[in-house]
């Protein structure tokens, strides 16, 4: 029988981003609870975590907050509920990104990595599709056509990145019907001809480039270490 052997990281992870996105659905006191309550889980999962994926984890901080600060804050391509930048929001990328490591590691999900693969790839078609169609959802679409490209280049990353795909999926759901957050109608509010869905299905095309971002730190920082690393390469 094979074991599910990281459900503290992975599951545990999926719960808290649930439960803390329904906290700061309401006031701002309620925003100081999820910035806790994230906060907690980061060190709950830090601690389960390897030493590799915790110095990613602490990468991902850095990248995490200089991208929200460029898409959130200056470049406005979405907007958060009192137009900040919440504190919990960069530990959040950080804990999605080990819980989809830990993820794509589990025994299970390896044996049946085959058949896993190609139903989430069709499924992910089968989403942003019905999203350009139902929501306009032009953005979405082009970010999802990015996707394709890259695993038509790099195929290895297909499973790592299929499970973000529906993690943020899951998460871009959760976080806008409690208008967590919100996308404009248009890419960046400000570019008429892309049309884009509330929240846009393709999105977590960005999470290839926070990988990239966070692989490219922990090289600079440890050169040896780093050729053991196997995530995106």
């Amino acid at each position: 029988m094979v074991k599910i052997k990281y459900l503290h990281v992975h599951l545990f992870s999926f719960l808290i981003i649930w439960l803390g996105l329904f906290l700061d659905s309401s006031t701002q006191a309620n925003q100081l609870m999820t910035n806790i309550l994230v906060i907690y889980a980061f060190l709950w999962i830090y601690y389960f975590v390897s030493t590799s994926v915790r110095q990613l984890m602490l990468f991902g901080l850095i990248v995490a907050f200089g991208g929200e600060v460029l898409f959130s804050l200056i470049l406005g391509m979405y907007t958060y509920r009192l137009e900040n930048l919440p504190v919990y929001i960069p530990f959040g990328h950080s804990i999605v990104y080990a819980s989809i490591y830990y993820m794509a590691k589990e025994p299970l999900v390896k044996k049946y990595e085959e058949p896993i693969v190609k139903t989430l790839y069709l499924l992910m078609i089968i989403y942003s599709t019905l999203w350009l169609i139902m929501a306009n959802d032009t953005f979405g679409f082009l970010c999802t056509l990015v996707i394709l490209a890259v695993f038509k280049r790099h195929p290895h990353t297909k499973l790592f990145f299929l499970l973000m795909y529906f993690a943020v999926v899951y998460l871009e759901l959760i976080g806008t019907y409690y208008q967590c957050w919100q996308w404009p109608e248009i890419w960046f509010d400000k570019i008429s001809f892309i049309n884009s869905a509330n929240p846009p299905s393709g999105i977590s095309v960005f999470y290839f480039g926070f990988d990239i971002c966070c692989l490219w730190l922990y090289k600079q920082y440890d050169k040896e270490r780093w050729k053991r690393i196997k995530i995106f390469a």
